[in-house]
């Protein structure tokens, strides 16, 4: 009898059958489905078979996490239901063939603009900071501010601009390599067409509006003459323009001959593409921008503002599950560089806080469901920190109810929000830390609206969920005996082997941690991005950023899994029978193999210290991917009282990152 095979027969019945099956393969720890119909897939009977410890639906496929066990799981999967699995590839590209082209437009925008959103927050927090101490006048009667009153301050001032302008005014620069870099094209040639559209030799693009249409610089070609305007700050001139560069460089790399690709392409695509930027669709993305900053601005302006504003919050949360989100990204960025900030922002900040409070009073009102809290306490956090997929996928959309209550607290506070004119310096720090990014005249208002945000859709949801869950909610399954039934003692087995007259081997020297499996920063699993991982649902244990390029065992093992054919993942197995799960890296099993070199075989011995797997960090980070590594408890065997550390500066082979008794 197979491993799996009752869990296989139920698995097949409950994702619809083969006929619903479009393709599938697996990754380290995932069953990964392209279905037909993703309606027919039954998830909660799917997360009731013993061997599934979750699922979820991301960009097109339904994966159905199984743990170190997935290859045998899968290889049982595809003989039972009489279906060949298929390559990484072909699931993505078969997923992405399942996407509508309004989804397939915002998952590509959103891969844009990822790259970007840290630049953007930290420019945020700057500009906040900025404004502290050279907008506020908090001296002399309210007349001057500490920049007026300090050479110090006034010269941090003027030098935090340096860094604004280079995230805001000079955007464009950062928009097109970002398209380049996801396109697979050449990203210097992004960059410098980038770098043509915000030039020294331009008339800078926020000085247009008050410059005498007769003093704007043009180039004058004899018979025609084309304005000498920047695209500082423009988000969607910066955007066609990029893709005019993309599709230019793929056509002539496709019709050029291999032995002058090296001269013709660049110049051929670059020289080209900056022309039509300035003269077509520059000024075309310019109007497009201002217009739908205009329209969303006057919108919240208007006298139905109140109104807009509460249509806003009640649906955000539903559009995040779409992935329409992705262009809030570019209004709030237009908004900000035409109207020297952004309603909207504050907004998208109190549907984190709404959401993740929906998910507290599940935490709250499931205490006793050991497995539900494994999902609703790491997904709150992460939801107040403004990361609300966790929350919308793991625990508010499987219920419904606290869904709604989120959405019902955010319209509240937004309605706020906007009716007291709450405005942001940018895009920002999303969730609790969102009042960062809000300029500081509005505090007060903001603090406001976030009471409400936590306070309306944690009652609702404690005083609907009361009435809506059942008993197994409450308390969860006991589904799986307890070790101490099942197990015994080593105390008990040394007793029974004494009375048998059986000779015990001495013990060897008790394993009580594990060291760091490659050089760099701890930090926590809840800081990795990817649902999976930082929900917990593989088990607890820590991440690493690597500044080395190896991982290393953490203590004598045996290898007791691997991912052959990419590379990026291995698990082994320790002396008190606890497993550990070893991931390089963020969905980089999509790169297939590309970067990675597996260094043991599964079934090897492995000493502490020694080699599991080499990776190209840089390759990892080119192909859109983190590098940082995790390191997974997936079953604990005998350890006790296991201890986490993060927060420090490891070294491979040497700092202790697991303890246990």
């Amino acid at each position: 009898m197979a491993k799996y095979e009752n869990d296989v027969r139920q698995l097949l019945t409950l994702i619809g059958g083969k006929e619903n099956i479009q393709a599938v393969s697996h990754c380290m720890t995932r069953m990964r489905f392209v279905l037909v119909d993703s309606e027919k897939a039954d998830e909660k009977g799917i997360e009731k078979i013993p061997s599934v410890k979750g699922t979820f639906t991301q960009a097109g496929q339904y994966q159905v996490i199984i743990g170190n066990d997935v290859a045998v799981f899968y290889n049982e999967f595809t003989a039972y239901a009489g279906i060949e699995g298929v390559s990484k590839d072909a699931v993505k590209a078969a997923a992405k063939a399942n996407q509508n082209p309004l989804q397939k437009i915002m998952g590509a925008l959103g891969e844009i603009f990822a790259p970007l959103i840290p630049a953007l927050i930290c420019g945020g927090l700057i500009l906040g900071f900025r404004n502290v101490i050279g907008e506020i006048n908090f001296f002399h009667n309210g007349t001057e501010s500490l920049a007026d009153i300090s050479q110090f301050w006034a010269g941090t001032y003027q030098f935090l601009w340096l860094i604004g302008e280079a995230v805001f005014h000079l955007l464009p620069v950062g928009i097109v390599w970002s398209i380049t870099k996801k396109m697979g094209t050449t990203q210097i040639l992004g960059i410098i067409l980038g770098l043509t559209l915000v030039s020294s030799q331009l008339l800078n693009g926020f000085s247009v509006a008050d410059t005498p249409a007769g003093e704007i610089p043009v180039w004058d070609f004899g018979f025609a003459k084309v304005e000498m305007i920047g695209y500082q700050g423009q988000v969607i001139a910066a955007m066609l323009a990029g893709f005019v560069l993309v599709y230019l460089e793929k056509f002539f790399k496709k019709h050029c001959p291999e032995v002058i690709s090296m001269i013709v392409v660049p110049f051929c695509s670059l020289v080209p593409s900056v022309i039509i930027a300035h003269t077509i669709v520059g000024p075309i993305g310019w109007k497009i921008g201002d217009a739908i900053a205009n329209v969303v601005y006057n919108g919240l302006m208007s006298p139905f503002g109140v109104v807009f504003a509460g249509v806003f919050g009640l649906l955000y949360a539903p559009i995040v599950m779409t992935g329409l989100h992705h262009m809030t990204n570019a209004i709030d960025s237009q908004l900000t560089n035409l109207y020297d900030g952004t309603i909207l922002w504050p907004m998208i900040a109190l549907s984190n806080i709404a959401q993740g409070s929906a998910v507290l009073a599940m935490s709250v009102l499931q205490k006793k469901n050991e497995r539900a809290q494994q999902v609703n306490i790491p997904a709150c956090i992460s939801c107040y920190l403004g990361v609300t997929e966790p929350a919308l996928f793991g625990v508010n959309l499987k219920y419904g109810f606290p869904l709604i209550c989120g959405m019902a607290g955010s319209c509240i506070a937004a309605m706020i929000s906007v009716g007291s004119g709450v405005q942001a310096f940018s895009i920002g720090v999303g969730g609790l830390p969102g009042i960062l990014s809000i300029k500081p005249e509005f505090y007060l208002y903001f603090l406001l609206a976030m009471a409400v945000a936590i306070v309306v859709p944690f009652l609702l949801t404690l005083i609907v969920g009361k009435k809506k869950l059942s008993n197994t909610d409450f308390l969860g399954e006991d589904i799986e005996m307890t070790a101490a039934d099942t197990e015994k003692s080593e105390a008990d087995t040394a007793k029974e082997g004494a009375a048998e007259g059986i000779a015990t081997a001495p013990k060897e020297e008790a394993l009580t941690e594990l060291k760091a499996g490659l050089s760099g920063k701890v930090i926590p699993l809840d800081d990795v991005p990817d649902n999976v991982f930082s929900q917990h649902v593989m088990g607890d244990g820590i991440a690493i950023e690597p500044s080395s390029d190896t991982v290393v065992a953490p203590a004598d093992a045996t290898v007791n899994a691997v991912m052959a054919d990419t590379g990026h993942a291995c698990g082994l197995t320790f002396a008190n029978g606890m497993e550990l799960l070893i991931h390089v890296g963020v969905d980089t099993v999509d790169m297939n193999g590309e970067g990675f070199a597996l260094l043991v075989e599964e079934g090897q011995k492995v000493r502490a210290g020694e080699g599991l797997i080499r990776f190209d960090k840089e390759k990892i980070h080119a192909a859109g991917h983190p590098s940082v590594t995790v390191f997974i408890v997936t079953e604990e065997g005998s350890a006790k009282n296991i201890e986490y550390l993060s927060g420090m500066e490891a070294e491979a082979g040497e700092t202790p990152v697991i303890r246990f008794e």
